[in-house]
This record gives structure tokens, C-alpha cells and sequence, in this order.
């Protein structure tokens, strides 16, 4: 007891200081989120928060990429009847193009619209072909595509007659670039084998520069005869 007695401090006496690196009441050395020293490992929100604007900037980067035309073709509603109701479901069909020759299409199944869109754009960027066009606006030859029960007939046309084409195979030369071209579908009229059918017929597309590369000739000889001098002014004009 006596020794307990003088042990303890006066009253009135100044506590004692706490050592370097401690807190008061004798605790260990402060820790905190964030609050490391110079030699600490800097562990907390700051480097969390600079981790998630490195990604950020990542997936800018990725999305940033040129600029496509996205055109909504068909839009299905499905159902299905189970024990406590329906449950609906969509599918869609998307058409996408550059705008300079490149154009594909995909579809997609979701139980929400906008979720069923995204999917079918995604399908649509992965299956993207190029067709070679005519001064930029319409389509070297004539062509036939057949899907299916759906037949389509597409036509070259000259400058301002406009596309003369309706329904999914507007979108697809809207969404190619294409400014002068008359088409005709014969069949069925379902939107899916009508846009098979037309890409089939785009598919069949050349251009007088690929053929006159695969037959080793010029491409003045391919639209002229004797090598006339119109003959060589338009293979000059011709860039695709």
C-alpha cells in the first residue's frame, strides 16, 4: 500500500509528456486511412482514388473511337407464361455503318429494350463488311441477293435520283453511304431475311480497280476498248 502511495503522482503535478510517435494515454503510434508518413506505403483513399481515375481514363480512350451511324430496324416483343404471370422479353435488330462504305448488321435479346439495342450493336460493330461505291455515292453493278424466302434486286443509279428503297434495306444504304441506288424486294417481308438477302447482294460487289488487279490488266482497258482517251479519263477518276 505504501508503495502504491509513492508511486503515484501528486496532485496537481503536470502529466507527463508523451514520447515521440505517441499518443496520449500511453497508446501505441497513430494509424490512419491515408495518413502515412514520408517512407509509409501510402495505402488508403488517395491511391484508391488515383487507381480509379487511371481506369477512367482507359476506358475514355477505348470508347473514343470514330463516329458510327446506328440505325433501329426492328424491335420484337416475346412473351413467355409461367406460373406467377408473363415475362416478356425483346429482341432487336440494329444496322450500323461509317458512312464511307462499311456497313453490318447484328441482333440482340434482352428483357429490357435499351439492353437488347446495346447487344445488337455490339454485333452489328463486330460484322462489319466493306462495299466498294461508285464516286462515293452509289454502287458499280447491278446485283441479286436470295435469303431464304427474301429476294432483293439493287441497282446502280445516276446522281440525284435518291435511294429508292424501303424499309431495313433503306437503313442499310443510309447507314453505307450510299446517295443514288433503286432497289426491289420480292418474297417475304420479314425484316431479318430481307437484310441477309441484301447483304448477300453487297457481298457480290467489285470494283473495276479489284478486277483489273485480279486479271493483271489496266483499269483503262477494262471500260474502253483500244485505250481511248475517255477511257483513261475515267480509270484516273476511279479511286475505289
Amino acid at each position: 500500500m505504501a508503495d502504491e502511495i509513492q508511486n503515484a503522482a501528486p496532485e496537481g503535478a503536470p502529466a507527463e509528456a508523451p514520447r515521440e510517435g505517441q499518443a496520449p494515454g500511453g497508446r501505441g503510434p497513430r494509424g490512419g486511412r491515408g495518413r502515412s508518413g514520408p517512407g509509409g506505403d501510402n495505402r488508403g483513399r488517395g491511391g484508391r482514388d488515383g487507381n480509379r481515375g487511371r481506369r477512367d481514363n482507359n476506358r475514355n480512350a477505348e470508347d473514343g473511337g470514330e463516329e458510327l451511324i446506328e440505325k433501329l430496324v426492328h424491335i420484337n416483343r416475346v412473351s413467355k407464361t409461367v406460373k406467377g404471370g408473363k415475362r416478356f422479353g425483346f429482341a432487336a435488330l440494329v444496322v450500323v455503318g461509317d458512312g464511307k462504305g462499311r456497313s453490318g448488321f447484328g441482333h440482340g435479346k434482352a428483357r429490357e429494350v435499351p439492353e437488347a439495342i446495346s447487344k445488337a450493336t455490339a454485333a452489328a460493330k463486330k460484322a462489319m463488311v466493306r462495299v466498294p461505291l461508285k464516286e462515293g455515292r452509289t454502287l458499280h453493278h447491278d446485283g441479286n441477293g436470295h435469303f431464304g424466302a427474301g429476294r432483293v434486286t439493287v441497282r446502280s443509279a445516276p446522281q440525284g435520283t435518291g435511294i429508292i428503297a424501303g424499309g431495313p434495306m433503306r437503313a442499310i444504304f443510309e447507314s453505307l453511304g450510299v446517295h443514288d441506288v433503286v432497289t426491289k424486294s420480292v418474297g417475304t417481308s420479314n425484316p431479318y431475311n430481307m437484310i441477309r438477302a441484301t447483304f448477300e447482294a453487297l457481298k457480290e460487289q467489285t470494283s473495276p480497280k479489284s478486277v483489273a488487279a485480279r486479271r493483271g490488266k489496266k483499269i483503262a482497258d477494262l471500260l474502253g476498248r483500244g485505250g481511248s482517251q475517255a477511257a483513261e479519263a475515267d480509270a484516273a477518276a476511279i479511286v475505289e
